[in-house]
């Protein structure tokens, strides 16, 4: 089994579809053992409990002054082991999510919150892709993604930085990708203010949000609060304009709202 799962490194380069992320999740399992160190079979014992584990090292409700100094500071490298899980896990998801980038990706494409790379690295991969730029505070997930494009021969493609604030990344993006992250910010109306002026005009944002602490507490690091909701989707019906999309799937797409068109409405 295990020489079946780890098996020998993949040189996939430009051929990284949504066929090779359901097969092992762009050999998700293997570089994951080899960059932390794990034997497969520790791999695979700590995988089925990440979730628990990420979960344990919060303090209970969000300090909203201190959901940043969590992410890059205190979560370590339990945020790579929870995403693979949920990647593996969860992939037929997952590929439709990446058919959806597919379907929209082009030019500067921003990855907001990128986690474990499944997308920056898959949008990499695309023709229509220019650059990806990946942002993330953790950095240990933004290590993992630098090796991980190192190892798929994608990295020349690939830049990370920790935030928007990075003098290299571009003004604007023709492409923003921000998936399983809004709900974890202290103030995602205000994230989506950035967005809204960091898009160009013709440009595609994929987003998706759970403001959602679980019906038992299993997602205690999300926001819930109410007026924070209600603020983030006033925030983007001022802004966006959903694009419709057929996939079946909790991401959305959206285009900059176009002047005037509210009060044309009206």
């Amino acid at each position: 089994m295990s020489e079946q799962i780890y098996g020998e490194s993949k040189q996939l380069g430009q051929q990284l579809g949504v066929d090779d992320f359901l097969a092992d999740g762009f050999d998700l399992r293997r570089q994951l053992a080899e960059f932390l160190k794990l034997s497969p079979e520790e791999l695979e014992q700590r995988l089925p409990r990440s979730t628990e584990h990420l979960a344990a090292l919060h303090p209970g409700a969000f300090d909203p002054q201190r959901a940043e100094v969590f992410y890059e500071q205190n979560v370590g490298d339990a945020h790579l082991l929870e995403l693979a899980a949920w990647h593996l896990n969860s992939a037929d998801y997952i590929a439709d999510t990446l058919r959806l980038q597919q379907s929209f990706a082009k030019g500067e494409l921003l990855d907001f919150g990128g986690g474990i790379g499944s997308h920056a690295l898959a949008a990499a991969a695309l023709p229509t892709v220019k650059q990806v730029w990946y942002v993330d505070l953790n950095p240990h997930n933004r290590a993992f993604v630098e090796w991980r494009a190192q190892q798929l021969g994608l990295a020349a493609k690939l830049a990370t930085g920790r935030d928007l604030d990075d003098p290299k990344l571009p003004t604007r993006f023709d492409t923003i990708v921000c998936l399983d992250v809004l709900e974890h910010l202290p103030d995602p109306a205000g994230q989506l203010e950035v967005f809204a002026t960091r898009l160009k005009e013709n440009g595609t944002a994929l987003m998706n949000w759970y403001f959602f602490q679980g019906f038992k507490g299993e997602y205690p690091f999300h926001f819930d609060d109410p007026q924070l909701v209600e603020r983030f989707f006033l925030t983007l019906q001022r802004h966006f304009l959903e694009v419709f999309h057929p996939w079946l799937i909790t991401t959305r797409a959206y285009r900059l709202m176009p002047k005037g068109f509210i009060d044309r409405l009206e």
